[in-house]
């Protein structure tokens, strides 16, 4: 558990990173945008006074300096619009229309928009109160519209990176951590063979010497509960057969065996229906994420208390459900409990219910998880497979 906790603490860090380096980038952004908005206001002031100057000039005005600052604009869009809000000019505009008088509506539209957004500069074409005035209404430019915008399209780049990245290495993890539990299974299954085997030929050889003795039919119970073991072992990795199987013989098999593994202080109930449920699944193995949903209950119960195994149809399929009143699991741990190495206990290596999973959904079709659970009161799996027929 401390150890899922600390790969929480270093996803949280690495998200308020993230969020960090996103928030000063969009801070740095606005602050160059503005500066630069600054900067084209100050130039468009200058351009309106040499408006000014070139509509007051007379004969013998030198105008170089002026129509130098003029013509010298070619970013920023602008509109003059006399005191009636006629267009006298413009610059920088990009124009989509088919006539002329498509063009000037669509100039003097635009003016008045930057007109009432405060985006003009008034200047007065004389020296009295009575004389005329003209506006010179400007936008962005495409430098700045683009220095506004670019931050966001950046973002989303590296957003959609970093999702793709994340999605990478956590394929590759998976991958990892699948051939790791392949050949862990398989492995042990292959090197229990060889004593079972062995231990087989000492039973038989037992039952002749000692054909009436209780206690050697016990250990071959329990040699043969081993084979079973080294056989679900030995079918992680491959496509398990599936095939059609009662349920309810299931769920008999997995209390009459915790019956025999528990203490009288634990209580098994089984509740199924009176007919057969029969579904399209590997026996051995669905009996085994039952029994270790079942041990994982015992555990929780600390050997004290009650399991209850439910089953039922619903919605075309067959439902399982397992219910203890153990110590339940906390809120925060509900999503962690079928990840690899995840475990609320003192020994244990936490891949029981992340292999119980990998059974369900990847080689049943099914879906399995925590339905609920409370501190102190106890925890309910629920196990949903495809239902075949009911006989």
């Amino acid at each position: 558990m401390q150890w899922t906790d600390r790969i929480r603490q270093v996803k949280i860090l690495l998200v308020m990173a993230a969020v960090i380096i996103a928030v000063a980038s969009l801070v740095v952004s606005d602050i160059l945008v503005k500066d630069l908005a600054e900067e084209e206001h100050g130039k468009m002031e200058v351009w309106a006074e040499a408006m000014r100057s070139l509509s007051m000039a007379d004969e013998t005005a030198d105008l170089n300096l002026v129509l130098k600052v003029i013509n010298e604009n070619n970013t920023i869009p602008v509109i003059v619009l006399d005191s009636n809000g006629n267009v006298q000019t413009y610059r920088n505009i990009d124009i989509d229309a088919k006539t002329e008088a498509d063009s000037m509506a669509f100039v003097s539209s635009m003016g008045r928009r930057l007109y009432n957004g405060g985006r003009h500069i008034s200047i007065a074409i004389g020296d009295t109160s009575q004389a005329e005035h003209i506006s010179v209404c400007y936008d962005d430019s495409v430098m700045l519209k683009r220095l506004s915008t670019y931050p966001y399209v950046q973002l989303g780049v590296v957003l959609l990176f970093v999702v793709v990245a994340i999605f990478a290495l956590l394929t590759s993890k998976k991958a990892e951590q699948n051939k790791v539990w392949v050949g862990l299974s398989k492995e042990t299954a292959h090197q229990l063979g060889t004593p079972i085997s062995s231990l087989m030929a000492w039973i038989e050889i037992l039952k002749e010497t000692y054909p009436d003795d209780t206690l050697v039919q016990d250990m071959g119970k329990d040699v043969r509960r081993l084979q079973l073991i080294a056989e679900r072992f030995s079918k992680i990795g491959s496509q398990p057969e599936v095939v059609p199987v009662s349920l309810n013989v299931v769920l008999e098999h997995v209390v009459e065996y915790m019956d025999r593994r528990t203490s009288s202080r634990v209580k098994m109930i089984c509740n199924c229906p009176s007919h057969d449920v029969v579904v399209n699944i590997n026996a051995s193995l669905f009996e085994w994420v039952v029994e270790n949903l079942c041990k994982n209950a015992v555990d929780a119960m600390e050997g004290s208390g009650t399991i209850t195994l439910t089953m039922f149809e619903e919605g075309g399929g067959a439902v399982v459900e397992v219910a203890d009143t153990g110590k339940g699991i906390r809120k925060k741990d509900i999503r962690n409990v079928f990840r690899p190495g995840f475990t609320t206990k003192k020994r244990g290596w936490g891949l029981g219910l992340s292999l119980a999973k990998r059974i369900v959904e990847e080689y049943h079709k099914g879906h399995i998880y925590v339905k609920s659970s409370e501190v102190g009161l106890g925890t309910t799996f629920r196990i949903e497979v495809g239902k075949l027929r009911v006989s």
